[in-house]
């Protein structure tokens, strides 16, 4: 817990109160971070910020265990990690697994599932490739089938567009839909839910790469009626790389009354030698298993990275999650403003019409030429200059758009709850006056 007083101003990088942090400036709460002045960092899709407190903690369990001669196994099954981390996103201990990070997760996941010659997988082509090169392993070992569907992108996309895509594209051998929650080319902001229903009408199982929903989302995963789930802990959530977050669903409710679907816990020392496991079944059934028992115990595992990332998810619950998510959602609305003001409404690949597909990630062309949408070598020289003459980090993507037999490029701007509207006009400015340049 927090012990420190003392206020930001007085000593930069150490905590208020947590009854300081629930109401505090965001201001104030970007001091939390080593951020340096003179920095904008809108690139959390790729790698968030440790406030210092988490650094700390990484540093302190560090040493604690260096030359330990504690039995270092019981704690890497991370239990009071996990049932805090897991009642975070509105499930239970036995559901929840600390793991390396998404990519991990979404191997165990596709590695885990009873696939079967000829059943079909329905995915997106804006999917991450830890999610396109497993499923096309089990393409290749298993027979898979996998369609992929190309997302509308633009600033008038509707969520009803995507969902008739994905209803039009379902068929009898539709096994499993693998969506992101948030995509990282477009940063649409799925109907997660809607698409679960979906699903679920026709027994399907659903996989949602969600690596930048922890820390970003204040999520309800029990709600939005998920099976399986994998996040990034490095990301929006903040914690040190190396982390992630695996979700299981081990329970038969109402957001999901569909039977468990039959999962093998690869990568696991809990598995037993001879015999099987007790069956997984309804929560009031004594012989049902901690499935997340099962995919945590992997031999000895780092406890640093694991405290770190429990002490991050505790610093976004003092903030607030439901405040951070209004705060970074509002700012990514201004970002798709901004741009809408300065380029033009067609200049931006992320949808922004429809709040319900809102998201802290906008992508868009900042050429003025279409053409050089098209021209991966000024993007990259456009992002080396803007960090190297103007401190701001950002990243350039690549995605194809329906109609099109070429990829585009797009600068994607990332708005984090240490971000702020300055950052936003500074950083547009910047790439404004650089596209221009380079035009």
């Amino acid at each position: 817990m927090l012990q420190r007083d003392a206020t930001v101003a007085e000593n930069p990088g150490t905590e208020p109160s947590p009854s300081v942090l629930r109401t505090a400036s965001w201001d104030r709460i970007r001091d939390l971070f080593p951020l340096d002045s003179g920095t904008a960092h809108l690139n959390s899709g790729t790698v968030g910020v440790m406030p210092h407190d988490v650094l700390d903690t990484y540093t302190r369990v560090t040493r604690e265990w260096t030359g330990s001669l504690a039995n270092i196994y019981p704690p890497s099954l991370y239990p009071e990690y996990r049932a805090a981390i897991a009642s975070d996103f509105g499930v239970a201990q036995d559901e929840m697994v600390i793991c390396h990070n998404a990519t991990e997760g979404m191997a165990r996941v596709v590695a885990g599932l009873d696939f079967r010659p000829g059943d079909e997988v329905l995915t997106t082509t804006h999917e991450c490739f830890s999610v396109l090169s497993n499923l096309n392993l089990a393409h290749n070992r298993y027979g898979v089938e996998v369609h992929k569907l190309t997302l509308p992108t633009g600033y008038d996309v509707t969520t009803e567009e995507i969902l008739h895509l994905f209803e039009s594209a379902i068929t009898p051998r539709t096994r499993a839909m693998f969506f992101a929650g948030v995509t990282l080319f477009g940063g649409v902001r799925m109907p997660v839910r809607e698409l679960c229903t979906m699903a679920q009408r026709r027994g399907i199982i659903t996989v949602v790469d969600g690596a930048l929903l922890p820390g970003m989302i204040d999520t309800d995963l029990r709600r939005l009626g998920v099976d399986f789930l994998v996040g990034s802990g490095s990301k929006w959530q903040c914690g040190p790389l190396g982390t992630g977050l695996l979700y299981v669903r081990n329970r038969v409710t109402p957001a999901n009354p569909l039977p468990l679907p039959t999962f093998w816990p690869v990568i696991s020392t809990w598995y037993p030698l001879e015999g099987a496991p007790p069956p997984r079944s309804h929560p009031d059934t004594s012989a049902t298993n901690n499935i997340g028992d099962y995919l945590q115990s992997a031999g000895s595992a780092s406890v640093a990275r694991a405290a770190a990332l429990a002490r991050a998810c505790e610093v976004w619950n003092l903030i607030g999650r439901s405040r951070i998510e209004e705060r970074i959602l509002s700012l990514g609305r201004y970002a798709k403003r901004r741009i809408a003001e300065e380029l033009g409404p067609g200049a931006l690949y992320s949808p922004t019409a429809d709040e319900r597909l809102n998201s802290p990630l906008t992508t868009f062309n900042p050429f003025r030429d279409p053409a050089d949408a098209y021209d991966g070598m000024k993007f990259e020289t456009l992002i080396a200059r803007l960090e190297h003459e103007d401190r701001v980090w950002i990243r350039w993507v690549e995605f194809d758009v329906p109609g099109s037999a070429r990829m585009r490029y797009a600068a994607r701007f990332c708005t984090h709850l240490f971000n702020s509207e300055d950052d936003v006009d500074r950083a547009l400015l910047a790439v404004v006056r650089l596209a221009t340049e380079l035009s």
